[in-house]
């Protein structure tokens, strides 16, 4: 018996001691943390746009597998073709088109916004009405005012007669959705998500709960839809009548948007909220062509030159763990921080 007690004895010492370290480790990475990021406050990278020429990637794979599966025979005979190639393509004057690839991956807030409209604005400084811009775009959708603001980066591009392809691998769902259909093609894989046109508000409502405990929520406000619903206080059925409305209006204008950009298509038909795999997507004319955006830049490739264009903006190392503690905080919270209407 007094074995068994040394041992359990031993054992909670044990996880004490390994507790304590945790703690210590933890608050040793903390304090590291801030530290640097009180040294580099005021020093911030610079803003920065990256171009890659995604044609010698391709080159670069085909030679690598050429050097494995080839003779020297035919590694020759291939060399001296494509000499021939490059001579006569120097004599000739530059006529092959170009291509700017944008990627576009949304979260809830289209924070790669930031990004998209600097890359947006250096494309159309070089651009002309004879170049293509393909974005790959994924996204689920999110804050109204935020997906709103993406499409119109994208429209830009349209207004300046610049050919705008949307391709999408994964989901380009609600608020992903309303940029896509900016697109003079769209292009999506064959179990792609795409549609979700819809809109929806929604937040917890913790009154009953206040109420129980006998605690009061005081919330005074000024015009009669101020708030029309609360988080804290208890929400009314004209308040919520009215945040309905709103919803029904921002539908409207979604759906509207979608004509404009897709004359074609049965809006009644898709504006139901629902989503659909690429396959049925474009019987619903939803989409325009089923394809990967690997195949449509590899196809591209053979008589275009293709440019990856990516801004990075400037950010402090205080920036970034700044940046790190708030999306955790945002994944972990979700909508229910506010009150929003989302795509």
């Amino acid at each position: 018996m007094d074995e068994e007690i040394k041992v359990l004895h031993f054992f909670a010492e044990y996880g004490l001691f390994l507790a304590k370290v945790a703690t210590l480790v933890l608050a040793l990475i903390v304090l590291i943390s801030f530290i640097i990021a009180a040294a580099s406050k005021g020093k911030s990278a610079k803003e920065k746009l990256k171009i890659k020429k995604l044609n010698k990637r391709f080159e670069d794979y085909k030679d690598t597998l050429n050097d494995q599966i080839l003779n020297k025979n035919e590694l020759k005979q291939i060399a001296k073709t494509d000499k021939k190639k490059n001579k006569a393509a120097k004599k000739q004057p530059h006529t092959r088109k170009r291509v700017f690839v944008l990627d576009f991956n949304g979260d809830i807030k289209a924070s790669a916004t930031t990004s998209l409209r600097e890359e947006v604005t250096a494309i159309l400084t070089v651009a002309n009405p004879s170049d293509e811009v393909v974005v790959r775009l994924e996204s689920p959708g999110g804050i109204v005012p935020c997906y709103g603001l993406a499409a119109s980066q994208l429209k830009r591009l349209r207004d300046r007669n610049i050919f705008l392809t949307i391709a999408v691998d994964k989901v380009a769902a609600s608020g992903g959705y309303m940029m896509a259909c900016v697109a003079n093609k769209i292009l999506a894989a064959p179990y792609s998500i795409i549609g979700s046109i819809g809109v929806v508000a929604q937040l917890p409502n913790f009154h009953r709960l206040l109420k129980k405990n006998n605690i009061d929520f005081e919330q005074i406000t000024a015009g009669a839809y101020k708030r029309t619903l609360s988080m804290f206080g208890e929400n009314t059925e004209k308040g919520r009548e009215k945040v309905q409305e709103d919803v029904n209006n921002v539908h409207e204008i979604f759906k509207e948007f979608i004509i404009e950009n897709r004359p074609n298509i049965n809006i009644d038909e898709i504006a139901t909220g629902e989503h659909w795999h690429g396959v049925q997507a474009l019987n619903l004319q939803l989409i325009d062509e089923l394809m990967t955006s690997d195949d449509y830049l590899l196809k591209s490739s053979f008589d275009k030159d293709i440019y990856e264009v990516h801004y990075e903006p400037k950010k402090s190392f205080a920036d970034k763990f700044s940046l790190s503690l708030k999306k955790a905080s945002d994944e972990f919270l979700g909508p229910t921080q506010k009150f929003e209407l989302f795509y």
